[in-house]
């Protein structure tokens, strides 16, 4: 197995195609596939699936992947400190539901770095997604929330996966609406008093069973429903209409400001949000930086 063969099946993986990741190369296909073949043969892993529409990734393939970018990583970050003779680039990526408290706190993380050269990633997204780029190690850590009704099935999950949740902290639910809302001046709201507004939740893609939901009370019927896939499109609507999502409450004040008027939500549930890593994982001194940043932001919203 060579550092040269890893860098071949991630960028066949990125690329979607043995053809598109020869050209990218600039070596013949016939040696790409060659290269590639040896590698599964040597490791006894079938990397990629071969189709008329191109290569699939089998679930072993995913994990192997996962393990290659981070070698190939870390070499390159020996590569910069002593063969470059360069300050080593500082790399960190997390992925998380929506919430407003991880991208807080990634600023956070960037601020602190100064004018340290560094790489940060933030994917925030759909709930597997995030799953499985812990799992790949496309991702250091995970941000992602169990209630009463998924977390029997998300904890099998991560355990297949071997990866572990670690709470961070447990809420009441809440609505999110905006000041306009006819519900807004309530000291407390009621499923009845939502029937007849729009709700909103974040779409799940193919994935969108409802143990894989981002909100409690996910099989419930809604007169007025309203999917979207990022962050920014759901507050605009919580201001423009009547709509409201469910979430823990937890929001910075910049963001809630007096445009958007957080309410709690007289259910008997709890929303339990926390990191999830792989089992045997140790905090890179990024990772361990973020995590203590995630707590301090946490707190502080809780005292907003």
């Amino acid at each position: 197995m060579t550092l040269q063969q890893l860098k071949y099946v991630i960028e066949v993986a990125e690329k979607g195609s043995i053809t598109e990741a020869a050209k990218s190369l600039f070596i013949a296909q016939p040696s790409l596939s060659s290269a590639i073949h040896e590698l599964e043969e040597e490791t006894g892993t079938t990397i990629f699936m071969r189709s008329n529409r191109g290569i699939l990734i089998t679930p072993e393939g995913t994990e192997f992947l996962g393990y290659a970018r981070q070698v190939v990583q870390q070499a390159a970050l020996i590569e910069d400190k002593y063969i470059a003779h360069s300050a080593s680039k500082q790399r960190f990526c997390v992925s998380t539901q929506h919430y407003s408290f991880t991208s807080s706190a990634f600023v956070e993380l960037v601020r602190a770095q100064g004018g340290a050269s560094y790489e940060f990633i933030l994917r925030e997204g759909k709930t597997h997604d995030t799953i499985n780029d812990v799992r790949t190690l496309r991702s250091e850590m995970g941000v992602i929330y169990l209630c009463s009704f998924n977390e029997a099935v998300i904890l099998k999950l991560l355990r297949e996966a071997n990866l572990v949740f670690s709470e961070l902290f447990a809420a009441r639910p809440h609505i999110f609406i905006g000041r306009n809302n006819p519900l807004a001046g309530r000291s407390v709201v009621t499923l009845e008093d939502l029937q007849p507004l729009p709700c909103l939740t974040y779409e799940q893609g193919e994935q969108n069973a409802f143990y894989y939901s981002e909100e409690i009370l996910s099989t419930l019927n809604h007169e007025k429903s309203i999917k979207v896939t990022d962050k920014s499109t759901i507050v605009d609507l919580m201001i423009g209409t009547d709509g409201y999502t469910i979430s823990s409450g937890i929001c910075p004040s910049y963001l809630r400001g007096d445009e958007i008027i957080s309410i709690p939500l007289d259910v008997e549930e709890t929303i339990r949000i926390g990191v999830i890593t792989h089992r045997d994982y140790r905090p890179t001194p990024l990772g361990q930086m973020y995590l203590d940043i995630l707590h301090q932001v946490v707190g502080g919203m809780k005292g907003d």
